[in-house]
């Protein structure tokens, strides 16, 4: 889209706004019947939200955002106690107007300040916002643009997106570089202190060499990422082998020629019996090292044979299979009609048995954990562990040990359902800055996607992490046992979608 059709956009839909209402009075609200389910319509507003959130919704409208989880923690209040449904349901209903008002200002900002979110976006999955006080003062700057669109101060937005963008940019760099050279550094940095430019200046020249060029093409080519990476672990084997030779020199260090000799005969003649050859110890090193070469490509040579051989044999199976399958086709037509009756019996029967199971599954899954561990409860149709026990390092995202029990539990609970899609959201307390926490919590989540990922729980595509921060407390964060409380996992199982 050109300049002008992208101005046309926007202009468009800031007239749209302006005529549907930017404040409470004229904001749209969907009637609402009395015979309507509470429990089910805040339900429904948490789904919402939640999938808002996975589109940045609260990043790019946070005010109507913001107003949109104030409805839905005044319905869930007003349910736990006991106000009228009416009042229940004015507020979902609400939630979803002031939602939908946050989705038509998301909108504008992505078509204003796409740059902008897009640069952000590159710089936090860099890992930017542990850069601590210049990723913040950009995050205030991005805020800034934000509120601008909601105020319909478009123009400023426009004029400050390019600074914005520009320092995301930059943060992402650095923490792309940090993250993926950061140990080299380190390692190198730590070998000159022990001497490398004196023990091993060639093997230190390579590895300064291998750093510099992974540092450069990061530079000029950082969304290459297969490339990058591929730079960043030579870099990485350069400074672990300078490291190694390090090690060689200082054991080397008190011997005499002698022993030297022997250790390096000990090692070819170990290798030399472990292929299976004579003692070459009298010959020539040369001739030793020749040895180990030629009974190394007979090996080959026989791995060779023994994988062709294979293929043959694998490639006759398949014609037997495929002559057995057409020996069979005859009756599939009759064989298909059957299995169709077959499988709607079972369907029938699966629906009548699905809500006594989930129940079933429910109770067992509510067994594994004591209340210290765990709370486990039903949210619609989804089950609900909240781990009471995880603790994590301050700041950190790191999985201790102590929790693998925990998990572990978690990991059979998963698999009593079988299959299903698991949904892991992390929360944090209110200490620090709104980006970090809502990072950390991301961050937190995602460990703990990767351990159950890991550990052969279910596929990867099976698993969602979200990071909610500190938005969504279960008590008062003025008390350190309220803060402890709101800092948990939750794990979802979507037990409708399980099989």
């Amino acid at each position: 889209m050109g300049i002008l059709g992208k101005t046309m956009t926007i202009i468009a839909l800031l007239f749209f706004i302006t005529l549907t209402g930017c404040s409470g009075p004229a904001l749209k609200v969907a009637p609402v019947a009395i015979s309507d389910n509470p429990s089910s319509k805040i339900f429904q507003l948490e789904e919402t939200l939640a999938e808002g959130r996975t589109q940045q919704i609260h990043v790019l409208s946070p005010t109507w955002y913001a107003k949109a989880e104030g409805y839905l923690d005044k319905a869930r209040y007003g349910l736990a106690n006991n106000d009228s449904v009416a009042g229940i349901l004015q507020n979902t209903a609400y939630g979803h107007a002031s939602f939908n008002k946050a989705k038509e200002y998301a909108l504008i900002a992505q078509s204003a300040i796409s740059q902008a979110i897009k640069a952000r976006e590159l710089a936090n999955a860099a890992g930017a916002a542990s850069l601590g006080d210049d990723y913040q003062k950009l995050e205030y700057e991005f805020t800034a643009l934000t509120a601008d669109i909601e105020n319909n101060n478009l123009a400023r937005a426009e004029k400050n997106e390019s600074k914005v963008a520009k320092g995301f940019a930059d943060l992402e760099l650095r923490a792309i570089k940090e993250n993926t050279l950061g140990k080299v550094r380190n390692l190198l940095a730590l070998n000159i202190d022990n001497g490398a430019r004196k023990l091993a200046p060639k093997t230190l020249k390579e590895t300064e060499k291998a750093l510099a060029d992974a540092d450069q093409f990061i530079t000029q080519q950082r969304y290459k990422r297969k490339e990058m990476q591929n730079k960043a672990n030579a870099a990485l084997f350069q400074a672990q082998r300078l490291s190694q030779v390090m090690a060689m020199n200082n054991s080397l260090k008190n011997m005499s020629l002698e022993d030297i000799t022997l250790r390096h005969e000990s090692h070819l003649s170990q290798i030399t019996n472990k292929l299976g050859g004579r003692d070459f110890r009298n010959e020539p090193v040369k001739l030793q090292l020749q040895n180990i070469l030629e009974l190394i490509a007979s090996l080959q040579d026989d791995n060779q044979y023994l994988k062709e051989q294979y293929q043959q044999a694998k490639a006759k199976i398949e014609e037997q299979k495929r002559q057995i399958a057409v020996l069979e086709g005859q009756s599939k037509s009759a064989q298909k009609k059957q299995e169709q009756i077959a499988l709607q019996e079972r369907e029938t029967k699966a629906r009548l048995e699905a809500e006594r199971r989930f129940q079933q599954l429910f109770n067992e899954v509510q067994s594994m954990f004591s209340q210290d561990q765990a709370e486990v409860y039903k949210q619609g149709k989804n089950l609900v562990i909240r781990l009471k026990a995880i603790q994590f390092p301050v700041g950190k995202a790191l999985i201790m040990p102590a929790n693998y029990s925990l998990l572990s539990q978690v990991r059979k609970a998963i698999r009593t359902f079988g299959e299903p899609d698991v949904v892991i959201e992390g929360h944090t307390d209110n200490t620090g800055s709104t980006a970090i926490n809502e990072q950390l919590s991301q961050n937190r989540a995602e460990a703990v996607r990767q351990y159950f990922i890991a550990n052969g729980t279910l596929e990867e595509q099976k698993f969602t992490a979200i990071g909610y921060g500190s938005e969504r407390p279960l008590a008062a964060n003025d008390t350190s046992e309220g803060r402890a409380i709101n800092r948990r996992i939750d794990v979802i199982i979507k037990a409708e979608r399980a099989n």
